[in-house]
């Protein structure tokens, strides 16, 4: 349970490097050695970094679960040699710069530092240049020692498994991790209004992006927030759509939302011709101010049915199942069946969609452009 926001401001990406740096060996196991045995496993393997959490998980054949925990679970305790962190360091920079050529992750990422700012909330899961460069394999070590701790820790497991032979291993193997008790300020952080444009030389087309106050992880009003966002903006059938792309106005769009600790955020995303980005933010900003009194049961329906059905297929795949139950119980502190998951989707009334669209409106509190470079 660590990720972006839960890092200094001098050490942003610390989480993001460390993800890189745990697969580069431990005292006892190099690094080519470490990716040959899941390899060996036939595992399928790899790992990610959130603003709240750090992933690292394998999918191997029930008779290699044992072999696959051993080493994930040894993988966990990294070496963190001084040569191989400044060969990552340039890897990282790399990545960064990579990103930074992405019109759309620039305004992301700008819009949520104006969002979120002073809050942590408001960093950048990769970090920037400035603090990567600066940070050294010491203070690396410092935060790992501080954050990757026994009582901050998941371990999460789905399939075909005896579940109590599969404790008993992680005990030997984890058993000496000390707890730290580390904490999280999980108090809803205050959030601003701001509207802003940025133009970039490598920009041909215009984008636009929101942001706006959603429930938070633990509210259950989030299965609400979900559908909403859904009625708004998802893929194919929803009013973003209909009233952007089907219109020809845009090239892309979408509204989602992203239950958080404390908070929750809502996004509105679209694409367009430079010239017709303003018409487009317009159309976006009337969808969001119309939801709250316009929701029909029609919408609710066609919503709800998609997300249970979603669901349920998630909890059919081992894989998506280990990802969910490990993600909810490091969020939420306990377990929920599928059945308790479809039963609390059921029970959403169009009066739910309403009450949370005047809670959390959706019209854009930060809303930011990326356009060409002007001439």
């Amino acid at each position: 349970k660590t990720g972006a926001r839960d890092e200094p401001g001098d050490l942003m990406g610390v989480s993001h490097f460390l993800e890189h740096m745990m697969f580069k060996g431990t005292h006892d196991i190099s690094a080519d050695e470490l990716n040959r045995g899941f390899d060996d496993l036939g595992a399928r393997h790899n790992a990610y970094t959130s603003n709240e959490v750090t992933c690292f998980y394998a999918q191997v054949m029930p008779e290699r679960l044992e072999a696959a925990t051993d080493l994930l679970g040894r993988m966990m305790r990294p070496a963190l040699r001084e040569a191989e962190f400044e060969t990552e360091k340039g890897v990282i920079l790399e990545e960064i710069a990579m990103y930074a050529d992405n019109p759309f992750w620039v305004l992301y990422e700008e819009a949520v530092d104006r969002h979120f700012r002073p809050h942590p909330l408001r960093h950048r899961i990769l970090g920037t240049n400035e603090t990567i460069t600066a940070l050294t394999r010491d203070q690396m070590a410092g935060y790992f020692e501080s954050r990757y701790a026994a009582d901050a820790t998941t371990v999460s497991l789905a399939g075909a498994l005896d579940f109590d032979v599969a404790c008993a291993q992680i005990e030997a193997l984890c058993g000496g991790w000390a707890a730290t008790n580390q904490k999280r300020d999980a108090a809803k952080p205050a959030t601003n209004q701001e509207r802003f444009g940025m133009n970039a030389a490598n920009v041909t087309h215009g984008y636009v992006l929101g942001l706006s106050d959603g429930p938070a992880a633990g509210d259950d009003r989030r299965y609400a927030a979900a559908m909403l966002a859904q009625v708004l903006g998802m893929a194919d059938n929803s009013r973003l759509h209909w009233s952007l792309i089907e219109t020809g106005l845009a090239d892309e769009c979408l509204a989602a939302y992203d239950p958080q600790e404390g908070t929750g955020v809502f996004y509105v995303y679209a694409s367009a011709a430079p010239d017709r980005l303003e018409e487009v933010t317009g159309v976006i900003t009337k969808e969001c101010t119309a939801a709250a009194d316009s929701l029909t049961e029609d919408e609710l329906s066609r919503v709800r049915s998609r997300m249970a059905t979603a669901a349920s297929l998630e909890g059919e795949r081992p894989g998506d199942r280990m990802q969910q139950l490990g993600r909810r119980w490091t969020a939420l502190g306990r377990y929920e069946t599928l059945e308790e998951r479809l039963e609390k989707i059921e029970a959403v009334t169009l009066d739910d969609l309403r009450a949370v669209a005047k809670d959390f409106p959706m019209t854009p509190a930060t809303l930011g452009t990326m356009l060409p470079e002007k001439a």
